[in-house]
């Protein structure tokens, strides 16, 4: 049942994303184009999101102890800036407006086998590699091994 409702929430995810146009790359670079040929529109979407999940949210993190599928939620519990989480959240908005996919819409544009999701996924799956297999540079340097 767990499978079930995981596809589900993944193909309404992925439905929105392609009706949005999240998933076409020029639009997201127009969005990004503030000084250029401007689309608002993504800040629709992105408005539209945080209205329904930030209520449904609160409402579900009030009134259960766990989640419907999972022994607790998984909810962050460091409210500090470090130094890695300022770098990779540079690097993926570098990413992003070079290629003008987030995971989610790239994966979701991968079907159609456009040229920039052909490059940009492969990309994407090598650095998610790279994060999860190599030591953290913060903890190299306490250590003294890189200067």
């Amino acid at each position: 049942m767990k499978q079930l409702f995981a596809l589900l929430c993944g193909l309404i995810f992925g439905f929105g994303l392609i009706i949005s146009g999240m998933s076409d790359p020029a639009k997201v670079l127009n969005f990004l184009d503030v000084f250029g040929s401007w689309d608002p529109s993504l800040a629709f979407v992105i408005g539209g999101a945080v209205a329904v999940s930030a209520p449904g949210l609160a409402w579900v993190t009030r009134s259960r102890r766990a989640p419907f599928f999972g022994d607790t939620f998984h909810l962050p519990t460091r409210t500090d800036l470090d130094p890695n989480l300022l770098t990779g959240a540079a690097i993926f908005g570098i990413g992003w407006g070079l290629g003008g996919f987030c995971p989610g819409p790239a994966l979701t544009a991968l079907p159609i086998a456009a040229s920039g999701t052909l490059v940009f996924v492969p990309f994407m799956l090598g650095g998610m590699y790279l994060a999860r297999h190599t030591p953290d540079l913060a903890l190299l340097g306490k250590k003294g091994l890189i200067q």
